[in-house]
């Protein structure tokens, strides 16, 4: 995105994440697009939002002034946790920044006082209650299919009986290089 001077009075700035460059972000674009924000003034990051530390979000913040307002199709694309979203929210309005969200089920605008700020913060907590249950839920499901004898975690990438040939191969002597072609994959 290639911004120039920042025009004076407050813009609407608009920002959309995916966790994984598997997702789109089609929806969320689309939203922006709809409410008005150009995509010049539009900053997204398509990869994981594990932290701050995402390029898209880094430009937005160093673009934004006081009297602006950044907005999401929903608040969970700001931060992956409530204590990530807080911290950024209070920063942003530390300089004069509001956040408007525009799918959230309660209307969120951080720069009006009253009830659409309580409505931030209820969202913010259910967002983090969310994350807390289903990690929880994904935790029980674990131990259920373990304790029922299946299998918990990433496929094998090579069942154990061709990690043994592998190994016996390289007892014997065989280069890495013809173990990978005769041990792994299953030719003699």
């Amino acid at each position: 995105m290639g911004l120039g001077n920042h025009p004076t009075g407050g813009l609407e700035l608009g920002y959309a994440r995916v966790s994984t460059t598997k997702q789109s972000l089609e929806r969320q674009l689309d939203a922006l697009t709809a409410h008005g924000i150009p995509s010049e003034r539009t900053f997204v990051d398509k990869k994981t939002g594990a932290s701050v530390e995402r390029d898209g979000l880094q430009r937005l913040l160093a673009y934004a002034r006081a009297g602006d307002t950044i907005v999401l199709h929903t608040l969970d694309r700001l931060g992956r946790n409530l204590r990530e979203v807080l911290n950024l929210v209070h920063e942003l309005a530390d300089r004069g920044i509001g956040v408007r969200t525009l799918a959230d089920p309660l209307p969120i605008n951080t720069a009006d006082e009253g009830m659409a700020r309580i409505a931030f913060l209820l969202l913010a907590l259910f967002a983090e209650m969310e994350r807390i249950f289903t990690a929880e839920r994904a935790a029980h499901a674990r131990s259920v299919a373990k304790a029922k004898g299946r299998r918990v975690g990433r496929p094998v990438a090579h069942p154990a009986e061709k990690i043994d040939y592998a190994r016996l191969l390289q007892e014997q002597g065989d280069s890495l290089g013809r173990i990978g072609v005769l041990g792994l994959s299953g030719r003699n």
